[in-house]
């Protein structure tokens, strides 16, 4: 029995409400006379993003809600879009939730207690014998362990499938203060999810082959999400946007040389997009200069930074039009500081 892990299929959810940044920025001027600054107004509209989709709509957008009403508003829109994804995958796959052998969930803009599994566990109608995994925490690089979860439980029974959703409510995370690192996090995050499912034994689709993890502590603090006052605040270091580039080009020569592979060989490269600033910097640590990053760029400029499906969005737009036996690398950036790259055969 064949148990080489495949993506039998990837769906992607967004909420209905879609904004231009002018409209986030006039939302928040509204509110808060610090986005009225020259300064944070040109740092808003070079963003390299113009559209984000938000759950909150024009006539209940308040970013000055309650801890309690943020945390409601996780909670409700990230069963919602994650089932909303999850169908789309079975629809993809042409399964049914009886065909799910396990389930991971990956989110860190909330928390709830059973995890995210069991809600939509529940709501999909899974067997009662489903195995299950919550990865809170993950940040914008949980895509890749949430895959990695999936990759390992196919690998062991081939005979089984796994699904695997990754959810961010961003906008259960605003916080407002004097800093520039706030204004950031509320410049590029937005509202997203995505699932897939990956199955071994008949399946076809793009072939997992290796997964590797860089690991740079030095950066522990640099970026992730804290509590301040019952809210989330997002920690967002001007450092990142330097260190983001020779991370990954540590962590891609780590992956090529474990798969004896060389950066020529590479046909797809599916990154992360973690901000304008980060796309560059990683551009640059790659020697690219030919659009290998056109996918992730039109992605943040059409969603923004979703957090951890963003990379799947990027993988959705790849796989559509890569050809098979093409070789492609996946990089997602998250808090750690970690550098998680994968290699899959299309």
């Amino acid at each position: 029995m064949e148990a080489t892990p495949r993506i039998q299929s990837l769906a992607t959810a967004v909420p209905r409400h879609r904004w231009t940044q002018s409209q986030i920025l006039e939302a928040l001027q509204r509110h808060f006379p610090r986005y009225r600054d020259r300064r944070v107004e040109r740092l808003v509209m070079a963003s390299g993003i113009e559209h984000r989709h938000l759950a909150f709509g024009p006539d209940d957008f308040d970013p000055t809600a309650a801890p309690d009403a943020l945390h409601d508003h996780y909670r409700r829109h990230a069963q919602a879009l994650g089932l909303d994804a999850a169908r789309g995958a079975l629809r993809a796959a042409d399964l049914s939730p009886a065909d799910v052998d396990c389930i991971v969930a990956t989110t860190c803009t909330g928390y709830v207690c059973p995890g995210l599994t069991g809600h939509l566990g529940a709501a999909l109608g899974l067997r009662d014998d489903v195995q299950r995994a919550d990865l809170v925490g993950m940040g914008c690089a949980g895509a890749m362990p949430s895959l990695q979860r999936a990759h390992d439980f196919v690998r062991a029974y081939p005979d089984r499938r796994a699904l695997v959703v990754n959810v961010e409510i961003s906008s259960a995370c605003w916080f407002v203060d004097d800093t520039l690192e706030t204004v950031v996090g509320n410049t590029i995050c937005a509202d997203g999810a995505a699932a897939l499912v990956v199955g071994a034994a008949g399946s076809s689709g793009p072939r997992l082959d290796r997964f590797e993890t860089l690991l740079e502590p030095a950066f522990l603090d640099s970026v992730g999400l804290e509590f301040r006052e019952g809210r989330q605040r997002i920690v967002l270091s001007k450092d990142l946007r330097f260190a983001a580039g020779p991370l990954v080009r540590r962590a891609v020569d780590r992956l090529l040389d474990a798969s004896d592979l060389a950066y020529g060989e590479v046909d797809r490269w599916v990154v992360h997009s973690g901000g304008k600033r980060v796309l560059d910097s990683i551009d640059r640590a790659l020697g690219f200069g030919d659009g290998e990053l056109a996918h992730s760029r039109a992605v943040l400029r059409d969603y923004g930074n979703m957090s951890s499906p963003t990379l799947l969005f990027v993988l959705d737009r790849v796989m559509g039009e890569a050809q098979p036996g093409e070789t492609g690398v996946l990089v997602a950036l998250g808090p750690g500081l970690a550098a998680e790259t994968g290699l899959v055969r299309f």
